[in-house]
């Protein structure tokens, strides 16, 4: 009889753990959805204000830095409070004023409203916590990947905003968006759940917190996301627009073929998850920076035509990337960082697992204050060079700088440890 109890017990838990993910990951799209609004609507406005490149960056970086600076705290309330109220209750702040978007005008009305629809991107530092307390450790990269793919969202945004806009104007976007993100609260809040147990006692200051970037492991692992999140977010906002000016495409095919680079960097994630419960956060990891080294080191490359002296006269030759190329190369990158991503937060899951709220809400800051400044960087390399594809050569340098961090700090170490271990005996036997 007991061990009957038990059993249901297990499988009521499961149950209950399966909803909390389901719905977690629905909740978190779309308000991954909604923070990406402006990679779409942000085209219109541009043309309507006359924006040049840097000020189009800031304008779609806006929602990002809030929803950046918002991690740390809502992962420390995530700790203390439980993940089912904080989540409901920042999906209800963050209606207004996305309802309000539809309503602005002037650039600073969008860059003030922008502020207050990014508190939606800190959701993934209260789903991340609460989401992988309702598994066992060896499961926890799997729940956590599985959550993470509601960065899918950003692919969603470019499916469904497109069509408003063409149909109805950007304005319409918003009061959508609105509407669904409301509709998505009242069902979070009917098929979630909360456990006390989950509940971590923290009287811990923001700014307490922060010092957990005095350890070098968390410094790097901000590093790692800053590339893997931060560049995905970047990319996300940036790509529509860059197919738009860089291969005269229509609103509606330009973000379709730059969902080719959200959609697997959002749904392969749970993958990415998989791979790291199995095969562990720095062989996932190290792998996926060099992917992203070689695929932004051909996207960097901008169009090129040069003329060469030939016997019979000068011949000019043309070198770049056509548009199904880079969207080849921007699907593979995809599918890296969404591996990645996973990657780095079972790092987290491993090391911190007694407060993966605050250290997750840290990290998660790192990669989305990367998300805030790449766009303004984007915008300003363009307008001071006039290459597109400067974008990715900034990438390029970011990721070098990562993989040599990860060469000197985990292959290097583990190369000089099993240097000293000491041989076997049946190594020593070949040796005789």
């Amino acid at each position: 009889m007991g061990a009957e109890q038990g059993s249901n017990q297990t499988a009521a838990g499961s149950g209950r753990a399966i909803s909390v993910l389901i719905v977690s990951t629905l909740a978190f799209t779309v308000c991954f959805m909604v923070w990406m609004m402006f990679g779409v609507i942000g085209i219109p406005i541009k043309k309507q204000l006359g924006l040049n490149a840097t000020e189009f960056g800031l304008l779609t970086a806006t929602p990002v830095l809030t929803g950046s600076l918002i991690r740390v705290p809502l992962g420390i309330w995530t700790d203390k409070f439980g993940g089912r109220i904080v989540f409901f209750a920042l999906m209800l702040a963050c209606v207004i004023p996305i309802w309000l978007m539809s309503y602005a005008t002037a650039y600073w009305h969008f860059l003030v409203i922008g502020l207050f629809v990014g508190l939606a991107g800190g959701s993934f530092s209260v789903g991340t916590p609460y989401v992988a307390r309702w598994f066992p450790k060896q499961r926890q990269g799997f729940a956590m990947g599985v959550f993470g793919a509601g960065n899918s969202g950003a692919a969603v945004n470019k499916f469904v905003a497109p069509v408003l806009v063409v149909a109805f104007g950007w304005t319409m976007v918003p009061h959508v968006y609105a509407a669904v993100l409301l509709g998505t609260a009242i069902l979070f809040w009917f098929f979630s759940h909360s456990d006390d147990r989950h509940l971590v006692a923290s009287n811990a200051s923001f700014m307490s917190q922060l010092k957990a970037l005095k350890d070098p492991k968390v410094l790097k692992y901000c590093q790692y996301y800053s590339i893997v999140f931060g560049g995905y977010v970047a990319l996300s906002l940036w790509m529509v627009q860059y197919y738009v000016g860089e291969y005269g495409l229509d609103i509606r095919v330009a973000a379709l073929l730059a969902a080719c680079f959200s959609l697997p960097g959002g749904v392969l994630r749970a993958i990415g998850g998989w791979l790291s419960d199995k095969y562990g956060a720095h062989s996932v990891t190290w792998w996926v920076m060099w992917v992203s080294w070689i695929c932004l080191f051909i996207l960097s490359y901008p169009q090129t035509d040069f003329t060469v002296m030939t016997v019979n006269g000068a011949k000019t030759f043309h070198i770049g990337l056509n548009v199904y190329a880079f969207t080849g190369l921007m699907f593979i990158l995809g599918i890296a960082w969404a591996f990645g991503k996973a990657s780095v937060f079972k790092y987290i899951s491993d090391d911190y697992g007694h407060n993966i709220g605050t250290i997750s809400g840290i990290v998660g800051l790192a990669g989305g204050l990367g998300g805030f400044i790449l766009p303004i960087m984007f915008g300003a390399l363009m307008d001071l060079t006039g290459v597109r594809s400067s974008a990715f050569m900034l990438m390029y340098g970011v990721v070098w700088v990562s993989l040599i961090w990860m060469y000197w700090t985990e292959v290097r170490k583990t190369e000089v440890m099993g240097a000293k271990a000491p041989a076997s005996p049946l190594s020593r036997s070949f040796k005789h």
